[in-house]
């Protein structure tokens, strides 16, 4: 379990987390989303350990991850732009693994040797960046981290590859109870692995909820009248609206019985209540927070 108290993070004068509380269960995919600038690869970089918050505290278990050798042996960070030593070959990098990470597990190792088919003895400055992805991957998961932290990780990886190791993920979590955290603007991806969402703007947190109640409670009505009630919805959270003629479409934060009860009320022509994707709830809720449309990377 991860725990976020009251942290802050500036540089210079400027502040750029911001966040009051946050609890991540053990074993959760948790996906981490905000606008660009929103200050999510700083946060991940305090939740592993490598920057210190300017104040707050985030604890691992009970014990902060901050200059903790120990609790930092069981957490993998893969940053955007993976690093590597320069002109060290897998098998050397793999060597530097086992003796940071006691954990180190040899049969995983080989298990995605095979997966990735990347030859070991080859430096891996002269892989493509895709390929130098797959390097971190593996490398992380024979380290068998009991937290996985990831900024933007399938960058760069095709579909067949991305397949595979969000497979392996899926497998530590389910086997060892491993904890994920995953930064990335594609919200597709997000949806697919992750069971937990947390949406950061300005350095707050705006949104920390399970995926599924999260699309309970956003719902995109499409209705039509002859002629539509001046107040129509005046009463109801609308993230958005937009009209074509006699058809609306509303999109509607809160209780689907409660709306709908309201809609037969209104003796509509028609309506139905449609299906959101994370990356519709996201785009809507970021623009009931004030951020412009056009701004928001999916």
């Amino acid at each position: 379990m991860i725990n976020v108290r009251q942290v802050q993070k500036k540089f210079e004068k400027e502040l750029v987390v911001n966040i009051d509380e946050v609890t991540i269960e053990q074993g959760t995919i948790y996906g981490l989303l905000g606008s660009n600038g929103a200050g999510k690869t700083t946060f991940l970089k305090m939740l592993s350990g490598i920057i210190k918050p300017t104040s707050g505290t985030i604890v691992f278990e009970d014990e902060p991850i901050y200059e903790n050798k120990r609790l930092k042996e069981r957490v993998i960070f893969i940053p955007d732009q993976p690093f590597f030593f320069q002109h060290y070959s897998i098998k050397q990098l793999a060597d530097f693994y086992r003796e940071q990470y006691p954990s180190f597990n040899e049969a995983r190792f080989n298990e995605c040797e095979r997966i990735f088919k990347l030859d070991t003895k080859k430096k891996v400055h002269t892989f493509s960046k895709g390929m130098q992805r797959q390097v971190s991957f593996w490398l992380a998961l024979s380290a068998m981290p009991d937290y996985l932290i990831l900024d933007e990780p399938f960058d760069g990886l095709d579909a067949v590859v991305r397949k595979k190791i969000k497979n392996l993920i899926v497998r530590d979590v389910a086997e060892r109870n491993m904890t994920v955290l995953i930064s990335s603007h594609n919200l597709r991806e997000v949806e697919d692995l992750c069971n937990y969402i947390g949406i950061i703007h300005r350095g707050k947190y705006v949104i920390h909820r399970d995926i599924d109640d999260l699309k309970t409670d956003v719902h995109k009505v499409q209705i039509a009248y002859k002629t539509a009630p001046d107040d129509l919805f005046d009463a109801f959270n609308v993230l958005h609206h937009e009209s074509r003629g006699s058809v609306h479409m509303f999109i509607i934060k809160g209780d689907l019985d409660i709306i709908e009860g309201y809609i037969h009320t209104t003796s509509p022509i028609l309506y139905d209540i449609l299906p959101l994707t994370l990356e519709e709830i996201f785009v809507y809720e970021m623009e009931g927070i004030g951020y412009a449309m056009d701004h928001v990377l999916v």
